[in-house]
């Protein structure tokens, strides 16, 4: 099969085309012929090394955690999901490459079946692809800082790859939502049901101007001076949760929160998608063998949305 490999840390020249012998299918596995995958920035970090010591790391390492494709083969114990299935996850194992443990930038991917779900009929596989790592990262921080019907939320980075999920999964839940972004984002934004704010100095002004009691929640998914706005507008029992800063947790009594796979999670984001109330932003589609082009692009910063590799 052709995948994308690297053979030690570097910069986005160390990704190569190659050709890789079949996965093996563990038991509690299935074998996924992949149709897309995305690039999250945590990819060219663990390729630059950045990750090296919480994940050990076996070369040639396959990148890529997003994946959207077909089931192909079944494993001995997964009644889950059968061959023809249309499934979306975030395949993140404990080790990154190697034989058992390779990525999605491949045209198959052996996948726990708790790191899948099955495709919502309402995103082609692109778009699917685009969802998993940041739908999974913007859930499950919403979850932990108990986000409920009649808050209101300020989302930091809110129309970044998470912060835009962050910001439609909180209004289904029936959440006014608050959201920082740059000028030029404001519009989309709004599409969403966000109230847009500039970052910047004042920011806990303009908060305060739009909810002069403070927010109920703060869901922190760019860190740095982000949390240092949290007690001008955070209200009096209110919580804060970060993805980037475990001063959230530390100092201000909220959550650090690192995502993890979760099968009835995605679910949950595919049932979202079905009923309209979820759609991925796909920036860019590029070829797999555009592998290093699409880590440049993500690298940047400057995306809105994702970047996926069709396969």
């Amino acid at each position: 099969m052709r995948a994308i490999t690297y053979s030690r840390y570097g910069g986005p020249d160390v990704l190569r085309l190659t050709e890789l012998p079949t996965p093996k299918v563990a038991p509690d596995s299935v074998l996924v012929r992949v149709r897309a995958a995305s690039v999250n920035p945590v990819d060219w970090k663990v390729r630059e090394g950045h990750l090296d010591g919480i994940l050990d790391a076996v070369f040639p390492v396959v990148p890529g955690w997003d994946v959207a494709g077909v089931v192909e083969q079944v494993g001995l114990d997964t009644p889950e999901l059968q061959v023809g299935d249309e499934v979306f996850g975030y395949v993140r194992k404990d080790v990154v490459g190697g034989a058992v443990s390779g990525g999605t930038f491949a045209e198959l991917v052996a996948a726990p079946v708790r790191t899948l779900a099955r495709k919502p009929a309402a995103w082609s596989f692109e778009e699917a692809a685009a969802v998993p790592l940041a739908g999974l990262t913007a859930y499950q921080t919403i979850r932990r800082a108990g986000v409920s019907s009649g808050q209101t939320v300020l989302v930091h980075a809110a129309a970044g790859g998470v912060g835009s999920f962050a910001v439609q999964i909180a209004r289904a839940l029936g959440a006014r939502v608050i959201g920082t972004a740059s000028e030029r984002n404001h519009d989309f934004l709004r599409s969403l049901g966000a109230e847009p704010l500039e970052y910047g100095d004042g920011l806990a002004d303009r908060v305060r101007g739009l909810a002069p009691d403070g927010v109920d929640v703060v869901l922190d998914y760019v860190g740095g001076d982000a949390l240092d706005v949290v007690p001008g507008v955070l209200r009096d029992g209110g919580t804060v949760a970060s993805v980037t800063d475990p001063r959230a947790r530390d100092e201000l009594g909220g959550h650090y929160v690192w995502v993890r796979p979760d099968a009835a999670d995605l679910a949950e984001l595919a049932r979202l998608g079905d009923a309209g109330e979820l759609r991925p932003e796909v920036a860019e589609v590029l070829d797999l063998a555009d592998a290093a082009a699409a880590h440049e692009l993500s690298a940047t910063g400057h995306v809105r949305g994702k970047v996926v590799v069709r396969v």
